[in-house]
């Protein structure tokens, strides 16, 4: 994990939830964590991680994570056993 992914990490599980983390910083967490990803239909994904499964919706037209995405992503790893 570099050190943006570290940020990404720790900003994830800021509260409250934040509303300026852009999906791409979060996708690449997920890949440095070890996840498999996979597309879904539309902009959805589907994510493993550790044994955990979630799908989240890729935000668009905007590149910024809403707060209640965010709160599910902090949910999903906390599930997973990942903490910054």
């Amino acid at each position: 994990m570099n050190s943006r992914q570290r940020k990404t990490l720790e900003r994830v599980f800021t509260r409250p939830p934040r509303a300026d983390i852009a999906w791409v910083d979060i996708e690449s967490l997920f890949i440095s964590l070890g996840a498999k990803i996979e597309p879904g239909s539309g902009s959805r994904i589907h994510i493993e991680l550790k044994g955990e499964d979630a799908s989240f919706h890729r935000p668009h037209p905007q590149k910024e994570t809403d707060k209640g995405a965010v709160a599910s992503v902090r949910r999903f790893l906390e599930n997973a056993g990942v903490k910054p």
